[in-house]
């Protein structure tokens, strides 16, 4: 069962797919997005989500760092329910509080350049995500 890993901005989407034994998280790509009208990329979601056979979606759901819900998070449960509608397909909300900062810090580390890091982030991010729900499962 491939499940896939998303990172919502309001710019991008980033995109992960676990492999078919759900034991690891690799990087696929950045949609880029529109969220102010209401472009989620769902065209080249779908062909992702067709083309992989996925069965679930885990979708970075930033809470605050007290819990709460902030805007970013209301956003994702938006999101959430489109995707639930469009696709027919469980999406499961994962708490990524710190995610996209530990995954700047990973490519800092491995000394990727400002502007490659700024391509790659959101990737990186929607893979800090859907590892975190893999591992959580076994």
């Amino acid at each position: 069962m491939r499940i896939i890993g998303l990172d919502l901005g309001s710019k991008t989407l980033g995109v992960a797919l676990s492999d078919e034994m759900g034991w690891t998280a690799q990087g696929i790509e950045t949609i880029q997005i529109n969220e102010a009208i209401g472009d989620y990329g769902l065209i080249r979601l779908s062909e992702l989500l067709n083309g992989y056979s996925v069965e679930k979606i885990v979708l970075g759901f930033p809470k605050n760092m007290n819990g709460t819900v902030g805007p970013r998070g209301e956003a994702s449960q938006k999101f959430a329910e489109v995707l639930e509608e469009a696709y027919g397909i469980p999406v499961v909300l994962w708490d990524e509080r710190l995610t996209t900062m530990a995954a700047e810090k990973m490519l800092i580390s491995a000394d990727v350049s400002r502007k490659k890091r700024k391509k790659v982030i959101d990737k990186m991010a929607a893979v800090m995500i859907l590892q975190g729900y893999l591992d959580s499962l076994n």
